[in-house]
């Protein structure tokens, strides 16, 4: 069926002011067009909606029995059409699932569970490892936001630079160099690598080509808790993230020493699928994380 939902108005109008004339000063229109209207709804529905008695018109008994109805129908209308964007975070029932590097999970986690724990109690988060390999995650819905240093390359994805952090150089606290190193002394050192693929090069290794220097990577794992095992319990050394490092780093017993080199500082990209745009939980979700990440970053 062909309907014009415009009808729905009309009929409103007629119900609610109980003639032509005064449904057409409600609306706005001439009273031609809104007797045209009328005419319409009586085709449609084949009931008269409104007879006239005297000088005044009366509602059919079909009229009056939907008359409630209509009304419910444009308010439900309206809703849908003009949604209201006030949340309410007390009232908040939903799952949010964050996907990112171990590192960033750790470092973003207790902050952004205080806050939602305080404010939106019943939100929960799940947080999701870093895949081995890019997915579609976001665009199916099965995550919220993506968190790590690229760029999204597909259009509908969203994406936002929360902040930024520095490479530094962890060792183990009674390390011989734990007083610093320079270029020599850092090529010097055993290296262990973080990588979810697997790979047992990095940028690091064309600087230090530059320098015609070469280093000795020893292994390569796939998180940091591994990683931070291994550099506590032996000379090896790791180059990281220092900020987003820091409480694995406090927890295992690690320094941090500057490089000998220039890094680029690594960006902190949150990424989300185009439908989160205008929706009022997703954006305060985003506004927590922004939040959480600027007091890691600036501590």
């Amino acid at each position: 069926m062909q309907l014009d939902l415009n009808l729905l108005t009309a009929l409103d109008a007629l119900l609610e002011e109980g003639s032509v004339a005064g449904a057409a000063q409600r609306l706005r229109l001439s009273s031609p067009a809104v007797s045209r209207n009328l005419g319409r709804l009586r085709k449609l529905t084949g009931d008269d909606i409104l007879v006239r008695t005297g000088r005044t018109m009366t509602p059919t008994p079909y009229a009056l029995a939907v008359r409630d109805q209509v009304g419910e129908l444009l308010r439900q209308a309206h809703d849908v059409l003009a949604p209201s964007r006030e949340l309410d975070l007390g009232g908040l029932d939903r799952v949010f699932t964050l996907q990112c590097h171990d590192a960033l999970a750790t470092a973003l986690a207790p902050p952004l569970m205080a806050d939602v724990a305080e404010h939106a109690p019943g939100v929960r988060l799940r947080f999701l490892a870093e895949a081995a390999v890019d997915t579609d995650e976001l665009r199916h819905g099965r995550v919220d936001l993506e968190i790590g240093a690229d760029v999204p390359a597909r259009p509908e994805i969203r994406h936002e630079t929360v902040g930024h952090d520095r490479f530094a150089v962890l060792v183990r606290r009674d390390h011989p160099y734990a007083g610093g190193l320079d270029l020599d002394a850092y090529a010097a050192q055993p290296h262990v690598l973080v990588s979810r693929r697997g790979r047992l090069t990095d940028p690091v290794d064309a600087i230090l080509e530059a320098h015609d220097r070469r280093r000795r990577v020893l292994a390569t794992v796939g998180t940091i808790a591994t990683a931070a095992h291994l550099i506590a319990r032996s000379d090896a050394v790791l180059t990281a993230p220092e900020l987003t490092w820091r409480p694995l780093a406090e927890a295992f017993g690690l320094v941090t020493l500057p490089l000998p080199f220039s890094l680029p500082a690594p960006p902190i990209i949150c990424g989300w699928h185009q439908r989160h745009d205008t929706d009022p939980a997703h954006t305060w979700l985003r506004d927590q994380v922004r939040a959480a990440f600027a007091g890691v970053l600036g501590g």
